[in-house]
């Protein structure tokens, strides 16, 4: 992780100051946006919920909008962001594996630390969880090391994969969320309506 703000602007003993209200800031979205109820959280697997969708779906269109803008406009240069190296095949199971947690858990591992802070019980016993599994994990990584580094693609994004432009695919990223929106909007007024006739 490099320096928030560089060429010596800001010390270095700053940068952790300001990540640490950046921390704060980003924790407080989270609670404000009912990501410490882990009720919110299943409610996307369920279907009477679409929050997390919505949150994250708004957050990826307006990152990916603003680094296009960025970029254009000369304030950034998209060449020199580090894009992580994709493991097609370990990435795949692990979203398994991250998926069941979610559901079953009912946090991911920030939530789960939102839900900590306001005193829920749920979300320390997950925290506890965690450590253990990466505690887990790390004891018995060399048995499925070969796996964990299969599936080697580079670091390629979406755009390079597909062949869209970048600006394209974000255009097209932008319609299917909208769409997402309405859509899951209609499942949440129907699935609501069918749980009040039920409990009465």
């Amino acid at each position: 992780m490099g320096p928030l703000i560089p060429n010596g602007i800001i010390s270095g003993d700053w940068n952790f100051v300001i990540a640490l209200l950046l921390g704060i800031a980003f924790g407080f979205i989270l609670e404000a946006s009912g990501f410490s109820s882990s009720r919110n959280i299943v409610g996307v697997f369920y279907g009477y919920n679409f929050v997390v969708l919505r949150v994250f779906f708004t957050a990826v269109i307006v990152a990916m909008v603003g680094f296009l803008y960025f970029d254009y406009f000369g304030w950034l240069d998209l060449d020199k962001i580090f894009i992580l190296p994709t493991y097609l095949s370990p990435m795949i199971a692990g979203s398994v594996i991250m998926g069941f947690g979610f559901v079953l858990g009912g946090f991911c591992p920030g939530t789960s630390y939102t839900a900590i802070a306001i005193g829920k019980i749920d979300g320390l016993v997950f925290s506890i969880g965690l450590f253990l599994g990466i505690f887990i994990f790390s004891e018995i990584f060399p048995l499925f090391k070969d796996f964990y580094y299969s599936g080697y693609l580079g670091n390629v994004t979406l755009s390079d994969v597909t062949g869209i432009p970048a600006a394209w695919f974000a255009f097209a990223f932008t319609i299917i969320a909208l769409a997402a929106f309405w859509i899951t909007m209609l499942i949440e007024k129907r699935v609501r309506k069918n749980i009040k006739e039920y409990k009465f």
